[in-house]
């Protein structure tokens, strides 16, 4: 019998009487007293693609608890589509939305004392969400992503939301006209789940599954295929398993982990807001890690898959070639993998990936070769200079010219700098600056995809940088620059910026500098007030007061 307190508790003494009582009305019987309660934390909502299909998986992960002998308790937690809400308002609610999840789950489940709880979300914070709170709780638990969506298609090419942002800054610019934007817009989602490139999304579950926090292969399947429905039952079974043998999450999630990890994130040319979520995890489970690791994995892990957004393949594709085992297989013999890290089954990362090859098939151009990588080293890359003294993310990858020197174009938000481009007022050779959109100025510390994806569609990806205190999407590629910290808002150097300035981007010296003297940002810093906020009251206002720089993950607690 399973060292289940609550489960036991609720058997003893008369005093529980009242707890036997409630729980009889919603399906216990005499028998089930003896069981381990099992949270099953359903995040399904018809709000977005993402999350459409996540009640067939959660009612499917219910009934396998119940086989293995659990009992299961399913309650609801919230989602936000980052898609839908993306260049408005409503995407300062995002970030905020991780904060939302976790603390709905870590209060429902130790309010319910439970004695594990299975996961099971879809976009982009429903990740990092429920991994925050399983990491704070430290009682058994899985997660179950509910899958990436298949890719549109249209005149022969693979679409993905991200095509649809792109296609209005080729309509901005005239490569396309208004029939031709309606037919991107209507191919490109085709059906639930997940953005299919390795977004952040996808990213997220990927580093999940290299953690150990999720079953081999779950990370990267459709949404709409049956074995994904297969998964979440599996990892019902693995979660029971786990609850007997008291396999914790804390035994899981460690430094060694964790690197692990971001080893996998670098190889799959993964999201830059996995430094955020994974910086914001590990302090939830008292793991040390800082944005400076990010950099010295970085140097030693190539990016072996050709994934969008800057590469050809969507995620549907890097599962056929073989998933997130084929590319842990291939960094585990390199050496840059920690082979004897715990997963939630109970094997080791070396056990796991023992029968898997150790190259990757040969009829297939998603997983490139070990001695052809689509890049010697990854492609997050931290840097720092007196624009960021904390230190930010550029995602290098796919970028023609690593180092830009040019005059600021300065806008105090993501709208005044979107209708600069739509209108034709950004040259080639501009260092962009959007500024009071970090975490505590946004608040929320928006994803800045509208803007970088009307600069790819006007052409001008290779030729325009582009800095701000906000953060991108995982579809965001080019030379842009997030999560500069400190923020405008607490008065960082971004907040000192002024229209012409010399700005230089240099990936390869890890460099983001401002070209001013320390005289005039010193008289600039003993000028500068911070700007009232707009927001006063309700959860924006209350997020302002709490969250941290993002160099430390922008958590709240």
């Amino acid at each position: 019998m399973p060292d289940n307190k609550r489960s036991q508790a609720i058997t003893q003494g008369a005093q529980r009487a009242p707890n036997r009582a409630m729980l009889r009305a919603v399906g216990f019987n005499d028998g089930d007293f003896n069981k381990p309660i099992v949270g099953v934390a359903n995040g399904y909502s018809t709000i977005t693609p993402c999350n459409k299909g996540l009640n067939e998986l959660s009612l499917n992960a219910e009934h396998a608890l119940k086989q293995a002998g659990a009992m299961p308790q399913m309650f609801g937690t919230i989602t936000v589509s980052d898609g839908i809400s993306m260049g408005t308002e409503g995407m300062k609610y995002s970030l905020v939305s991780r904060e939302v999840i976790a603390d709905s789950i870590e209060t429902c489940v130790q309010a319910e004392s439970m004695d594990g709880v299975i996961a099971i979300g879809g976009c982009d914070k429903n990740m990092p969400g429920a991994m925050i709170a399983i990491a704070r709780m430290n009682v058994p638990a899985i997660f179950v992503y509910g899958g990436t969506i298949k890719p549109g298609h249209y005149k022969g090419q693979d679409l993905t939301i991200v095509s649809a942002f792109e296609a209005v800054g080729q309509h901005s610019a005239k490569k396309i006209d208004d029939d031709e934007l309606l037919q991107v817009e209507r191919h490109a989602c085709p059906g639930a789940g997940s953005c299919g490139g390795m977004f952040t999304a996808n990213t997220m579950s990927s580093a999940f599954e290299a953690m150990g926090m999720s079953l081999p292969y779950s990370s990267t399947m459709s949404a709409e295929d049956e074995e994904k429905l297969v998964s979440a039952g599996q990892s019902a079974e693995a979660l029971v398993y786990a609850i007997k043998k008291q396999i914790l999450p804390r035994d899981i999630i460690t430094r060694k982990s964790v690197e692990n990890a971001i080893a996998v994130i670098m190889a799959v040319g993964g999201s830059t807001n996995a430094v955020l979520h994974l910086l914001a995890i590990t302090h939830a489970a008292e793991v040390d890690l800082t944005i400076d690791d990010f950099e010295e994995i970085r140097g030693k892990v190539p990016v072996l898959c050709d994934l969008k957004p800057s590469g050809r393949y969507v995620t549907a594709d890097l599962h056929r070639a073989g998933g997130i085992p084929q590319v842990m297989k291939m960094l585990l013999n390199h050496g840059l993998l920690h082979a004897d890290c715990l997963t939630i089954s109970g094997q080791t990362i070396a056990e796991t990936l023992q029968d898997i090859p150790d190259t990757p098939r040969k009829d297939q151009n998603v997983i490139r070769q070990w001695d052809n990588p689509m890049y010697a080293q990854g492609h997050l890359a931290i840097l720092k200079g007196n624009l960021s003294t904390e230190g930010c993310v550029a995602k290098i990858s796919g970028i023609k010219n690593p180092k830009i020197t040019g005059p600021a174009r300065v806008f105090e938000s993501e709208e005044t700098c979107m209708a600069a481009i739509l209108a034709h007022k950004i040259q080639a050779g501009d260092v962009v600056v959007i500024r009071y959109e970090g975490p505590k100025g946004g608040p929320g510390m928006r994803e800045m995809l509208s803007p970088t994806s009307a600069l790819i569609g006007e052409g001008l990806g290779d030729s325009v940088g582009l800095i701000t205190d906000g953060r991108f999407s995982g579809g965001t590629y080019g030379m842009v620059v997030g999560h500069v910290a400190p923020e405008a808002y607490v008065g960082g150097t971004i907040a000192l910026v002024h229209e012409g300035d010399s700005i230089t981007i240099d990936a390869e010296q890890r460099l983001l500098q401002l070209n001013v003297s320390d005289e005039i940002l010193a008289q600039r810093q003993a000028a500068w007030r911070a700007p009232n906020s707009q927001y006063t009251r309700g959860i924006l206002a209350k997020y302002a007061k709490l969250v941290s720089t993002a160099s430390v993950g922008a958590i709240t607690d």
